[in-house]
């Protein structure tokens, strides 16, 4: 049903000065105590005055849990094991993926790069046929013609460095004590009406995926004690969001040794053991003389041509790469995330269903219709009839306000909007659009709310989008998933309606919970 009036027009509530100090007062607090906290961006705290890089902030985060449908949370909780086993299957699927390449690799050297690091692995022999995926799949909230029926559409499946895993469980926990402590005490807050914030278990469900894929490796036994690599970038402003995980992973029952290494750092800190599996081996800076095994290689950088300035960093990712050690992703698996893959899996073939979908999941998968449901119309720029119509609209000054022009890249502010895109496209030689897929923009309903950012508040209209994890390990010999779980936890980030990236980390979006109505 739709969101009600009373569950969405009176909220939040209007508070007082008073009462905004005193929510800023613990927000702040709570913040710092329970890591729901980020490094602060040169903006606020020039890098001068924290040489030591000794300081953290509150993260961007929401006053108060923002309105969501609950028939679509639901709706993205139910299909995440669907689309896990999707993107499993197209990471496996060479031949598939060779199509997608071809048809970008002239244009995006990045994707060019990333693919010839796959040859070279495949030409000398991998060494490990298991793959671990901690995705994200995001979505917003389409309203329909008949404006009772929320829907939710994808914006875009992650499959590399899918990141606020740790803060939004934190975000949770805040809006639950708010909701406990705090908004009983507001004047205006509606005392009859409760606030459903669902559980978000997305910290322990990320590092279930990371322990389950470890365990996995040490059955082949290793050589030396096997460990957890966290790739990272240097200097890293979301650290605590991925500390949240590696506390996960060492304060179980059964620690699990956990390492960062800067993605700069891969040559001069591994090494690959002479041996026909090619061990990865890591010695830890502070003891040379301590030898580890990595099992797992999560990557939380390495997902944009930053991470690759020059010849060496791509050495290290083919390092990396050629190891015996789980890569999550490995390449094939960042390639399935690329946005043409998205663009390819939402047209339908020339007077067909999207029956593409069916060479990648069996009949026995009942949610390929419910898969569907959550697509958006997103077209190619490419030379094809239905690429060549695309550019006409692109084109256009005013059927290009309704779309959105991506490239294959993650990270946030990437993105060129509406009336920006015609001017941007015909800056590129043509030859250059194809790697380029235009997707239409999805209007959610208006929602309310107020952000805290920098120690500021922002009040006024906002648009959601919520992201849903899962965790899936797969065996490319037997094509065999052996451990697919989804639907945990979620993130929700939330931006002014007059912003048009939504990255936190890229200084646009910030954190919220969902009050599900």
């Amino acid at each position: 049903m739709a969101p009600s009036r009373a569950a969405v027009g009176n909220y939040p509530p209007d508070i007082t000065p008073a009462e905004s100090d005193q929510l800023l007062f613990t927000i702040k607090d709570w913040s710092i105590a329970h890591g729901l906290a980020v490094r602060p961006p040169p903006a606020l705290v020039a890098s001068e005055a924290d040489p030591l890089g000794i300081l953290a902030t509150t993260a961007p985060v929401t006053l108060f849990p923002s309105p969501f449908p609950r028939v679509c949370f639901e709706q993205a909780k139910s299909i995440q094991k669907d689309y896990n086993q999707l993107y499993a299957a197209i990471a496996q699927d060479e031949e598939f993926l060779i199509g997608i390449v071809q048809e970008i690799i002239e244009v995006d050297e990045f994707i060019a790069e990333l693919w010839q690091v796959h040859l070279k692995v495949k030409q000398e022999g991998y060494t490990q046929s298991l793959a671990l995926g901690l995705f994200r799949s995001d979505y917003m909230v389409h309203q329909g013609d008949d404006d009772t029926t929320p829907l939710i559409k994808q914006v875009e499946f992650n499959t590399i460095a899918s990141s606020f895993g740790g803060l939004s469980a934190q975000t949770s926990e805040l809006h639950t004590y708010l909701s406990t402590h705090e908004y009983p005490l507001l004047e205006k807050f509606p005392q009859d009406e409760s606030v459903d914030l669902p559980e978000n278990m997305s910290t322990k469900s990320l590092a279930s995926g990371l322990r389950y894929a470890f365990e996995t490796y040490i059955k082949s036994s290793p050589i030396h004690q096997p460990c957890i690599i966290f790739l990272v970038q240097d200097p890293e402003r979301n650290i605590f969001d991925q500390r949240h995980l590696q506390y996960e992973l060492q304060g179980h029952q059964a620690p699990i040794p956990v390492f960062r290494v800067p993605f700069s750092e891969i040559l001069s800190q591994t090494t690959i053991a002479s041996t026909s599996k090619r061990q990865l081996l890591y010695s830890p800076p502070s003891n040379p003389s301590k030898t580890f095994e990595a099992a797992v290689v999560y990557f939380r950088a390495g997902y944009g041509p930053g991470d690759y300035p020059d010849s060496k960093a791509w050495q290290a990712r083919l390092q990396i790469e050629r190891s015996n050690a789980i890569k999550c992703p490995s390449i094939l698996t960042q390639l399935a995330g690329a946005k043409k893959v998205q663009q390819v899996l939402a047209t339908p073939k020339s007077g067909e269903e999207n029956s593409i979908l069916h060479r990648f999941l069996s009949s026995s998968v009942a949610n390929i219709v419910d898969l569907e449901k959550t697509f958006t119309n997103i077209y190619p720029l490419d030379s094809t009839p239905s690429g060549l119509s695309a550019r006409k609209m692109a084109l256009d000054p005013e059927l290009c306000k309704g779309y959105v022009l991506k490239p294959q890249r993650e990270g946030g502010g990437n993105n060129i909007y509406r009336s920006a895109i015609p001017p941007f496209l015909e800056s590129l030689p043509e030859t250059h659009w194809k790697s380029y897929i235009l997707m239409e923009i999805i209007d959610p309903p208006p929602v309310h709310n107020m952000i805290l950012r920098n120690g500021a508040i922002e009040k006024g209209g906002v648009i959601c989008e919520l992201g849903v994890y899962g965790t899936c390990l797969w065996d490319a010999n037997t094509k065999e998933v052996l451990h697919n779980e989804g639907g945990e936890g979620y993130l929700l980030r939330t931006k002014g309606d007059k912003s048009e990236e939504g990255g936190v980390a890229a200084g646009f979006g910030s954190m919220d919970s969902c009050r599900l109505v």
